[in-house]
């Protein structure tokens, strides 16, 4: 148990050391600590790491003879496979938006309506509805090129305007089926589903409002110039504050790259959560259509479908792009393959932690306590969150640790409690492991201590408070 913890607190100081002490690029920081932490872990773990993926002697043989370079490679390879085409199209998405001025026409059309002072509101509402069906890291780079539009006429409300996304998305993802740890721990624990959404919509509500209020007085304190990023320069900015309205894109076309892959994938888990399949339906048309909707609806061919939108938007109406939409475009990926190589090495340190034993170690700990059963869920999702970096895996670890006590009749109170727990649980504390630290970061323009400021620390702060309304809710109106 020690030996795992010692080698977490190993790969933890050298990325720490090489970015913040040594300056070094945060690519080489993270793949030197996976490197370092695969390096040092023993072979016990690994093969207690193999026995709980459930692979046969001669899958674990293999694994164990694996060099740690190997293994690094390994696990950077599968966080690329997840994210490199959403990386990629995401990219080229925002890229389209902001050149042919379709995020302007937005901004300009939502303003009209809403009106500028309750533009962070209405960019939380959006990212917490938007973030049930869209996972976070897609969420945030079809969202990211509005808050930059509006934030260049706002200066001194941009980084408002991102934490705003990032309250209202992040809870989402952590507390709302059908998003897949809301929605595993519900089947684990035997909550309804539609009892767990109605509960991470009310939790929600408050934490959100919790992240709008950190975010207001960290915005007056911390304020966050709009630097170049995603691809996007200040200059062009600028040259689109300056656009005339008649020369901007119409709104319906400039929403459609935003609007279509959520509503595909949405499609898609509606289906999914409901059980659908093809073969369960006899009437054929109905049958193909949602074969249709199963492949459309996969996230990488919805973001595919959803750049080739923007694509059309931008040949349409080029703005500032006319007459260099190629240069354009690889300038965006350029920018999209630098986030993708730094979120691949977090997530390698993560798995790389994981083979380590750690998560198991913890479990094993946590077995032994019995009393604060909501407090002590929390914070074991906390630690096995901050310790590989994903927030899913947080969760299905720590369910798998208490999901027993709520099947033995033990609680005092409804599971749906336990449940939420865990999800508010899985938000404190992102740091370098999380591969959306460095994509909010790299998106947003931030330096890696203001990526700690806005982000780390206002969601550790939201998922404290939605343990506190949770606790109180389980002891005034237990449901039991």
């Amino acid at each position: 148990m020690l030996s795992s913890f010692l080698i977490l607190f190993a790969g933890m100081a050298m990325v720490l050391g090489c970015i913040l002490v040594w300056r070094l690029p945060a690519f080489l920081a993270l793949i030197g600590a996976a490197w370092l932490t695969a390096a040092l872990t023993p072979d016990t773990a690994l093969s207690t790491y193999a026995t709980s993926q459930g692979w046969n002697e001669t899958e674990t043989a293999s694994f164990i003879k694996q060099t740690s370079i190997k293994r690094v490679a390994t696990e950077l390879a599968e966080t690329f496979g997840k994210v490199g085409i959403i990386i990629a199209m995401a990219s080229v998405i925002g890229k389209c938006l902001l050149a042919s001025g379709g995020a302007d026409r937005i901004v300009r059309s939502a303003l009209k309506v809403i009106g500028i002072r309750n533009a962070p509101w209405a960019f939380t509402g959006s990212g917490f509805l938007l973030g049930i069906p869209v996972f976070f890291d897609t969420l945030f780079y079809l969202m990211i090129p509005l808050a930059k539009s509006l934030g260049f006429r706002e200066k001194n409300k941009y980084a408002l305007l991102v934490m705003s996304i990032i309250a209202g998305g992040t809870m989402a993802h952590s507390l709302v089926p059908p998003t897949p740890g809301p929605l595993l721990v519900a089947t684990q624990l035997d909550v309804p589903l539609g009892w767990m959404m109605i509960g991470g919509l009310l939790v929600g509500v408050f934490t959100c409002w919790i992240g709008q209020m950190y975010a207001r007085w960290a915005n007056q304190k911390w304020p966050l110039p709009i630097r170049n990023s995603g691809g996007v320069t200040v200059e062009e900015l600028k040259q689109q504050i300056e656009t005339d309205d008649s020369k901007l894109p119409p709104l319906l076309w400039s929403l459609l790259p935003i609007v279509l892959p959520v509503i595909l994938i949405g499609l898609q888990s509606l289906a999914t959560s409901l059980q659908w399949t093809p073969e369960s339906i006899q009437n054929n048309v109905l049958s193909g259509l949602l074969n249709l909707v199963n492949v459309v609806g996969e996230k990488n061919t919805a973001l595919t479908l959803s750049a080739i939108t923007g694509l059309l938007l931008l040949y349409r109406f080029p703005g500032q792009a006319k007459g260099k939409i190629r240069t354009s475009l690889e300038d965006a990926l350029s920018q999209g393959g630098l986030i993708l190589l730094i979120t691949s090495a977090g997530g390698a340190f993560g798995g790389i932690l994981q083979h380590t034993g750690i998560a198991t170690h913890i479990q094993e700990w946590a077995s032994g306590y019995q009393l604060a059963l909501l407090p002590l869920a929390f914070f074991v999702t906390t630690l096995v969150r901050t310790a590989q970096g994903s927030a899913t895996v947080a969760m299905i670890t720590t369910v798998g640790i208490f999901g027993g006590m709520a099947e033995s009749g033990e609680l005092a109170f409804h599971p749906l409690y336990l449940a939420l727990a865990i999800g508010c649980g899985s938000k404190p504390f992102p740091w370098m492991n999380d591969s959306g630290f460095w994509i909010i970061g790299r998106m947003s323009g931030m330096e890696e201590k203001e990526t700690f400021r806005y982000f780390s620390f206002m969601i550790s702060l939201m998922g404290l408070a939605g343990l506190i309304v949770i606790m109180l809710a389980a002891l005034v109106i237990p449901l039991k």
